[in-house]
């Protein structure tokens, strides 16, 4: 249904690419990355070349010129792969941090940094979540004030994702103390080696762990007025425009993430035997998995409508918000079913259902917990 409504034939030529990209260049080092703690920059500098870091970017600053709904097929394919760390790596890249730069930045910040982010050589980071401040962005501290021609900005961000490796990082600060909640909040372009910009620590975590992940410092950091983007104290509108962008591609990530884990899952079922028989054989497994299909291929058209209201430029906040929770749900009870078919060898390190499920958990955490974005749903469905 989604490959006669919403998607063209050019689609099934890049998932074509994307698939063998993955079968060429990831999986076979999947556990590799997890063991090292980062996926290697090389790996974003040959997608680069490939133009895919930049698929709704202009060409004029080394984009692809792509609609949402083709970000989205690319998004959801290399979501196929295994290892949920090296698609955050990616995604965040081009889909949660660059973006700010994109939509926010002047054309001479553009043209200084979006072509080499574009070829994967510029990594990025975005870097709003502090130890007491997650969705509840109004409520983050990290403060900047004016110092002639600088900002001296001095915080602390945590749990970022790519913050140990990134070159770029957009900092979300207070550039006005007497402001309330969202107000005088501003972002800032912060490059690698600026004095006062440490990585503070590199964080293990439970799942995603081919992604660096990081607690950041800034100490007196002293960063040029010229890297301010967008408009000072304007900077809350920015990351809330942007949040949909981001839960958009979580949920690819999620729905790609489902059907890897079920096509894991059929295989296995229809060659392991117990009891004289394959485990698909038995009634209760192919009805459990037949629902599980059902739920993913009903989420997954979710998906493709919300890019498609994204694409006619349709509010489309209510939508996102419900696919954000029901895709970061649903992977999780998917996963879980699927290692749970796999019997003891799902619980080995080894084994790829075994990654998924501990990617898996945070896709109901992460740009916004399943709670939030069901009171985000529920501001828009109550009756007047």
């Amino acid at each position: 249904m989604i490959d006669t409504i919403y998607t063209r034939p050019e689609h099934a030529e890049l998932r074509r690419q994307v698939e063998r990209f993955l079968q060429q260049e990831v999986e076979p080092h999947a556990l590799e990355w997890d063991e090292q703690g980062y996926t290697p920059r090389d790996v974003l500098k040959t997608m680069g070349a490939l133009g895919w870091l930049g698929m709704t970017a202009p060409s004029e600053y080394g984009g692809s010129d792509t609609d949402v709904i083709t970000n989205v097929v690319f998004q959801e394919a290399l979501s196929r792969s295994t290892s949920g760390g090296f698609v955050i790596t990616v995604l965040v890249h081009t889909d949660m941090a660059s973006p700010h730069l994109l939509n926010a930045g002047s054309a001479a910040q553009k043209m200084r940094w979006l072509p080499a982010i574009h070829r994967g050589e510029l990594i990025t980071a975005v870097a709003v979540t502090e130890p007491d401040a997650g969705s509840d962005v109004a409520s983050l501290r990290t403060r900047a004030e004016r110092d002639g021609d600088h900002w001296v900005i001095n915080g602390s961000k945590m749990f970022i994702t790519n913050g140990v490796l990134a070159d770029l990082v957009f900092v979300a600060a207070r550039t006005d103390p007497l402001a309330k909640g969202s107000r005088g909040i501003s972002i800032f372009a912060v490059e690698r080696g600026t004095p006062g910009f440490t990585v503070g620590r590199a964080l293990k975590k439970s799942g995603w762990l081919a992604s660096d992940t990081a607690e950041l410092v800034f100490e007196d950091c002293r960063v040029p007025a010229a890297n301010l983007l967008g408009e000072e104290h304007r900077g809350f509108y920015a990351i809330m425009r942007n949040f949909q962008t981001e839960r958009i591609a979580l949920a690819s990530m999620a729905v790609g993430h489902c059907l890897t884990a079920l096509d894991l899952t059929l295989r296995y079922v229809n060659e392991r035997k117990a009891f004289g028989a394959t485990l698909w054989d038995k009634q209760a497994v192919r009805q459990r998995l037949s629902m599980l299909a059902a739920r993913v291929q009903a989420a997954r058209q979710l998906l493709y409508h919300c890019a498609w209201m994204v694409d006619g430029q349709r509010d489309a906040v209510a939508e996102i918000s419900m696919l954000k929770a029901l895709t970061g749900e649903l992977v999780n009870e998917v996963t879980y079913a699927c290692q749970q078919f796999h019997g003891g060898m799902g619980y080995m390190r080894e084994s790829a259902i075994e990654r998924l499920v501990r990617d898996a958990r945070v896709l109901a955490i992460g740009g916004g917990a399943t709670e939030v974005m069901l009171e985000e749903v529920a501001k828009r469905i109550a009756v007047p």
